[in-house]
């Protein structure tokens, strides 16, 4: 008797879940929207620019006669170059996009080969002191992707990020051996936390910089590499529950300064 009570409430269950897909027995729900964090159309009201940082062996550059260039400051000019350029992946803008519509462009250089690096990072637009600028992931980010155009220089590309409690985190978002525009994602490991264990419970990640990487049985005398459009695909819902107010950093500091 008591077996067959088992079956009866186990099949009403399963009958819940089938005619309500909406219905589980967990409350963790998600919502997850597509986010663009930077177009690379370096437009005039861009809250921050990009910058370049380039490993010792970065190359010097050199007007037509072989002397080499110095910057206002009497020291070396050295590659990487960046700039923004009239390109786009058509795949993902057709042949006649929006205007304003360009793509980040940089030329490398480097002495010898090896694993020479060239990072690539944001400034928050304004600060004369150019120190680099943590971009703000909204949400629990799922994945993240973006626009590379490669010239079949076996160079990969790595993604730096730091969780809330200040550690980096460093993925390998792209092998750009091919010919032309490609899109490239990398998933966001579970082992990356973006949550704390106690409330306030959200932790987003911050965004720190790309890290373009040569490789020694690669050339590196004169290269290109143009990159578009960065997004990620993140959880933006938040959970409430009663009391969620109270979670809210902001909220908080407002009740208690009345105090």
């Amino acid at each position: 008797m008591k077996q067959g009570s088992f079956k009866i409430i186990c099949l009403i269950v399963w009958a819940c879940i089938t005619v309500f897909p909406g219905f589980t027995l967990d409350d963790n729900f998600v919502s997850f929207e597509t986010r663009v964090l930077e177009t690379f159309n370096g437009a005039n009201d861009d809250p921050y620019v990009w910058k370049t940082q380039a490993s010792r062996f970065a190359s010097a550059v050199r007007d037509n006669n072989g002397n080499v260039v110095t910057t206002n400051d009497g020291s070396e000019d050295k590659y990487p170059k960046i700039g923004y350029v009239d390109a786009w992946p058509i795949a993902a803008f057709g042949n006649k996009p929006a205007d304003g519509t360009r793509s980040l462009g940089i030329h490398g250089q480097f002495d010898r080969r090896g694993y020479n690096w060239i990072d690539l990072y944001p400034v928050l637009a304004g600060d004369s002191s150019e120190a680099p600028y943590e971009i703000q992931i909204p949400g629990r980010v799922a994945n993240i992707d973006m626009w590379i155009w490669g010239a079949n220089l076996r160079y990969y590309v790595e993604i730096f990020l730091r969780d809330y409690r200040g550690v980096i985190h460093t993925l390998r978002i792209a092998d750009i051996a091919h010919v032309g525009w490609k899109n490239h994602r990398v998933n966001v490991p579970t082992n990356i936390p973006q949550a704390r264990p106690t409330l306030p419970s959200y932790a987003g990640l911050k965004f720190v910089k790309f890290r373009i990487w040569t490789q020694p049985v690669e050339r590196v005398d004169n290269f290109y590499i143009y990159v578009k459009q960065l997004k990620v695909l993140t959880d933006v819902l938040e959970n409430l529950f009663d009391g969620n107010d109270l979670a809210d950093p902001d909220y908080v500091d407002s009740i208690w300064s009345n105090n």
